[in-house]
């Protein structure tokens, strides 16, 4: 399997997918810990994949989502944004709503 296909299961199989440096637990980079703070406030139940453990993920997804930075959240395989975006959902509470919407929420 090449690294898109890869990159295209791992989407298939979660609804909510963070590609970020690091784990929401040990983030190694502060927009990436910003990013999964605010899905977790949120009550987004999401899969994290850590690009800095897969330098194949880290070096297609840019060019597969092309966008150019981490972290990078995907819902339903769509590409929603980066740290920024991520953060300007929660703050409207439409980041829990479309966390909900995909069945993505802790209970």
């Amino acid at each position: 399997m090449d690294i898109n296909e890869q990159i295209r299961a791992t989407l298939a199989e979660h609804s909510i997918v963070l590609f970020m440096k690091g784990t929401p637990e040990f983030p190694m980079c502060g927009f990436s810990a910003r990013a999964a703070k605010a899905l977790t406030d949120a009550g987004a139940v999401f899969h994290v994949v850590n690009v800095l453990a897969d330098p194949q993920v880290r070096a297609a997804l840019p060019h597969f989502a092309n966008w150019p930075t981490f972290p990078q959240l995907f819902i339903q395989g769509e590409l929603i944004g980066g740290c920024d975006i991520i953060e300007d959902l929660n703050s409207a509470g439409e980041l829990a709503q479309m966390a909900r919407d995909v069945a993505g929420v802790m209970h």
